[in-house]
């Protein structure tokens, strides 16, 4: 993970737990603004979904999946990621849209350019008059 380090102290992953998290079958995401210039990522699994060999599986796997799509993140956040029980069985490619879902039912993706047409965000695309 280039622009990204582990979240580890309990105070942190308590703070993002009182956010209001986003939610698909698959993951839960919290999310919140940090004062830095990278994101900081947390990956928690519960003891209910298995022995701890199977945990592992889950959280090298949603680890793989934001290291792969890292540059897709803005800098500067706290991400918790919460593996559910159907991220068990879930194919890698289902894991990676739900993921990515979630991160931008939060806000935390970068706006790119192909999807707004002309690479700027909502509302600042330049005057009404085509830019005289």
């Amino acid at each position: 993970m280039k622009f990204s380090c582990s979240l580890k102290l309990n105070h942190i992953f308590r703070r993002l737990y009182r956010t209001n998290g986003v939610a698909n079958a698959y993951l839960v995401l919290y999310a919140r603004k940090n004062r830095s210039s990278q994101n900081r990522v947390g990956i928690t699994v519960s003891k209910k979904l298995g022995k701890a060999h199977i945990r592992n599986r889950i959280r090298r796997r949603l680890r793989e999946v934001y290291r792969l799509n890292e540059e897709k993140f803005q800098p500067g956040w706290d991400i918790v990621v919460v593996g559910r029980s159907r991220s068990l069985d879930a194919r890698f490619d289902k894991l990676t849209d739900a993921y990515l879902t979630l991160a931008k039912k939060a806000g935390i993706l970068v706006i790119e350019a192909a999807e707004g047409g002309h690479g700027f965000p909502r509302g600042e695309a330049g005057t009404a008059n085509g830019g005289d």
